[in-house]
């Protein structure tokens, strides 16, 4: 069937350009190659490069295959296909960057697919990398791909934590950071902050340590002067979020936690304990406080004890979590409710704990959970139960 459709279709595109053979008589030579290759370019990329008819056209607009060449870019597929691209895979490479397909195997691809390998990048990663990345296709690989691994290599003490940085930031292979990255790790190190708190820094929030190093001072000297020790653990952590905020914007968060009862002593405390707590949105801060508070009734105590309360989606955890836990609570299967540590612990755990072990008690317990983590409507035995956090629904609507 479908290649019945292909086979009635090119003939159309090629009449598309080509219009009729009395036209093409007064087209010059040059004019003739254009409009050949791009009817073959539009042909090679459904047929060879596994791209949709709309897909392939939107690309020949920009980038053009030489007819009289074919087995060029055939050789380039076949060379992918070789090296775990499968056929979705080389389709994504094609959109992403079509002049793959003019590149040079042998003083391009392969010494480039070779090396990514040798460094761990093999398998189905091999792909998953270059797609993640494709300006690795196009730059060098022993002025740029190298150079960056190297420079990694001077701040991270393994192949596997290599492998664990550029895999969450597979960027980092075509960035030009050497002095910009030795000269933020030596503010860092100058200041006492641990290797291993670098490392964590390089690995997890890689831009992070390519800010500009007037701000890295900066956010430093904030840091220190709140109380922090550079070689306490949750330095680094404290670091980072002081980096991705104006002195404005702390500002405007400290006065929004005063505006909902905290003082700036207990604001400090639970920024000590949990540096990401004010990482958030102010927005976010007025949502998720008006649950814990309205809906729940938690103490602005709780929160200073953990923190780490206002980091989880009220939408996606809390609120399926809560009203799980007030049905079992209603049916007698619970003896009250221990909030933050139910809403703490992992989704796997609580499953378990407060699902699982309850199916024959609560029939259909579980699919009213994943419906609430899903948005959907809140029903359980037949009787809507929304009006648990009904002020939360009405203030929010």
């Amino acid at each position: 069937m479908a290649n019945h459709f292909f086979k009635n279709i090119f003939p159309c595109i090629r009449l598309r350009f080509l219009h009729s053979s009395s036209t093409l008589s007064s087209v010059s030579p040059s004019s003739t190659t254009a409009i050949s290759s791009s009817s073959f370019t539009v042909e090679f990329l459904v047929n060879s490069c596994g791209l949709s008819l709309k897909s392939a056209l939107s690309v020949s607009n920009k980038f053009q295959l030489n007819h009289k060449t074919p087995q060029k870019p055939q050789s380039v597929i076949q060379f992918l296909k070789s090296h775990h691209f499968s056929d979705i895979h080389v389709a994504q490479l094609i959109v992403k960057r079509p002049q793959v397909l003019n590149s040079r195997i042998h003083n391009n691809l392969k010494p480039k697919f070779d090396y990514l390998v040798k460094i761990g990048f093999e398998g189905e990663l091999l792909p998953h990398i270059i797609l993640s990345n494709i300006d690795i296709t196009r730059v060098s690989l022993a002025s740029q791909i190298k150079q960056s691994v190297q420079c990694l290599r001077l701040f991270l003490d393994s192949d596997e934590k290599l492998l664990m940085a550029v895999k969450r930031a597979p960027w980092l292979l075509s960035q030009n950071m050497k002095i910009l990255l030795k000269q933020n790790v030596d503010v860092l190190v100058k200041e006492g902050v641990p290797a291993h708190a670098v490392e964590w820094l390089l690995i997890s929030h890689p831009r992070s340590i390519l800010q500009n190093p007037e701000k890295i001072i900066d956010a430093v000297n904030s840091v220190k002067a709140l109380g922090f020790e550079t070689t306490d653990t949750m330095f680094i952590q404290a670091f980072r979020v002081m980096l991705q905020m104006s002195e404005s914007t702390w500002k405007k968060k400290i006065e929004v936690m005063n505006s909902m009862g905290f003082s700036e002593d207990e604001i400090l405390k639970a920024f000590k304990k949990c540096p990401q707590c004010l990482a958030y949105s102010e927005e976010n801060f007025r949502k998720t406080l008006d649950f814990y508070f309205n809906t729940m009734k938690l103490e602005p105590q709780t929160i200073i004890v953990h923190p780490a309360l206002l980091g989880y989606s009220i939408e996606k955890r809390v609120r399926p979590r809560y009203h799980v836990l007030k049905v079992l609570e209603s049916k007698k299967l619970i003896k009250g409710i221990k909030k933050p540590k139910q809403i703490a612990i992992g989704e796997k755990n609580f499953r378990d704990k407060y699902i699982d072990q309850f199916i024959d008690e609560v029939p259909g317990l579980l699919e009213f959970y994943l419906g609430m983590k899903e948005g959907k409507s809140s029903v359980l035995d037949g009787e809507e139960i929304l009006s648990i956090d009904r002020s939360y629904d009405c203030h929010h609507r």
